[in-house]
């Protein structure tokens, strides 16, 4: 069974996802102080935490900077605060994915069965991406579709890895900007479209039989592509 740490000031928190995590054969381990929480990590060796930024003591920020000196387990951080720039910090701090409150349980266990496959299976030791026909080495700064290379730009390529790295995820146009506005500041909503439509004609993808990139509509995009069997 997998086995999730929570740590969160919130008692009830713990309690409620517990119960509805043993559906999906997860075992959580709650921890209400970073203290605490981080004696947990050591002692239980979970597969995923899950950080919350308002913590008692100390805030999730520092606790996630603690651990990521000694273990890459995957982080997914939780937090009232929808700041874009909270996001970012936590990002670039060594988070795997950030999720703010209030969530419904079952968003949150996607998230964390998409790290999981992530850090896992999907991604392998070498850090490529592999799909049925893509193949994606964000090292390299390189893909491939049916084994010939993909001709990417910069911005063609940090889309394509940002929507593989996190198969079923929706992206708004609005979190696509977010990610890639540091790549080209002109970057705009309208111009997301276009960027889409030139990296699914080089993916010899269609909006309407999508093979990687499918268009949820009034919500953004979300890869779609086949796990590899290779």
């Amino acid at each position: 069974m997998t086995k999730i740490l929570l740590i969160d000031d919130d008692e009830k928190l713990g309690g409620l996802l517990s119960n509805y995590f043993d559906r999906f054969d997860l075992e959580l381990v709650a921890a209400t102080h970073p203290d605490d929480g981080l004696a947990k990590l050591k002692s239980e060796q979970p597969d995923l935490v899950i950080l919350d930024v308002m913590l008692p003591g100390q805030d999730g920020f520092e606790v996630c900077r603690t651990i990521r000196k000694t273990s890459a387990v995957p982080i997914v951080m939780l937090t009232a605060r929808g700041e874009v720039t909270d996001r970012i910090v936590g990002l670039e701090l060594g988070a795997d994915d950030y999720l703010p409150k209030p969530f419904e349980p079952r968003e949150l266990v996607a998230r964390i069965q998409n790290v999981l496959r992530r850090s896992g299976s999907r991604s392998d030791v070498d850090g490529v991406l592999r799909y049925a026909g893509l193949e994606i080495n964000p090292d390299k700064r390189a893909a491939f579709l049916d084994g010939e290379p993909l001709d990417l730009t910069t911005m063609e390529f940090q889309l394509l890895t940002l929507l593989a790295a996190n198969p079923g995820k929706v992206y708004s146009r609005d979190d696509i900007l977010n990610e890639l506005r540091g790549i080209d500041a002109q970057l705009f909503s309208r111009s997301v479209d276009i960027l889409v439509s030139r990296l699914r004609n080089k993916l010899k993808d269609t909006a309407k039989q999508p093979r990687f990139i499918k268009t949820v509509w009034g919500a953004g995009y979300t890869f779609v592509g086949e796990e590899s069997l290779a």
